[in-house]
């Protein structure tokens, strides 16, 4: 492995990390040599995450966090560091969907809800991470998951699409502002990626045949797809590179 991937000795926290694209992030983390914390609501899935990441042989906890709740988090932070010693990487990547609502009929409940989890849970994690990677001295990485909703028009999305439109002017803010002190910050904007959560809306024949001829690469993207970026986010490999939106998407989104 060269030495500007290699991990080892790295410590990486991973929200929404029990499945799909996080668990994708948390695998490859894992795999570079990375001690990986992921988070999630659901105890069960963590453990079954935490004892998959052990495979790869670096030290994995998991624990039990909501975003969306500041002692929650706080809690969450303070024992990742106990369990890592460190945080030199942090990916806000937990969220919530939406069902899709027609705009005049999306109550403000469910807009709230949205933003609760996908902006002010992004807004938390990052914060408590930064925190850490200040009084460490030794700067990190800060990487959010966006979507393609913040560059596209998404009917019937609006509280989603929001939510994750927000994410490229935080990350280009923190960039600019924790620069000195060693911190990056970039999002990752990742395409049609085949989870468990996707995985039977691709398999629909109307669905796949109106998507897969806009992707030029005529395939899904998978959650190793967008573990690789997140290596290289993590990775001196990408000392330089702060204040971005990587998409990951097979070039859909420019056909």
């Amino acid at each position: 492995m060269s030495e500007l991937f290699n991990l080892a000795g790295h410590g990486a926290v991973v929200t929404g990390g029990n499945g799909g694209i996080g668990l994708g992030v948390a695998k490859a983390l894992a795999a570079a040599g990375a001690d990986v914390v992921v988070w999630g609501t659901d105890e069960d899935k963590n453990e079954a995450a935490r004892e998959e990441l052990a495979a790869y042989g670096t030290d994995i906890g998991a624990v039990v966090c909501d975003v969306a709740d500041e002692a929650s988090v706080a809690t969450a932070m303070e024992t990742s560091v106990a369990l890592l010693g460190r945080v030199d990487s942090c990916f806000a990547n937990a969220g919530t969907g939406a069902a899709p609502t027609p705009f005049e009929k999306l109550s403000l409940d469910e807009w709230r809800r949205v933003q609760r989890v996908n902006l002010d849970g992004v807004f938390l994690t990052l914060r408590a991470a930064a925190s850490r990677m200040i009084e460490s001295g030794e700067g990190g990485s800060l990487v959010v998951t966006s979507s393609l909703t913040a560059i596209e028009g998404a009917p019937r999305s609006a509280a989603y699409a929001a939510s994750k439109g927000a994410l490229a002017p935080l990350v280009k803010t923190l960039a600019v502002e924790l620069a000195r002190k060693g911190i990056r910050a970039n999002a990752i904007m990742p395409g049609w990626i085949d989870t468990d959560l996707t995985h039977e809306m691709f398999e629909d024949e109307r669905f796949s045949g109106a998507v897969m001829p806009r992707i030029p690469t005529r395939r899904w993207g998978t959650p190793a797809d967008i573990g690789a970026a997140a290596v290289y986010l993590a990775s001196p490999a990408s000392s330089y590179h702060t204040g971005d939106v990587l998409k990951i998407d097979g070039a859909y989104s420019i056909c």
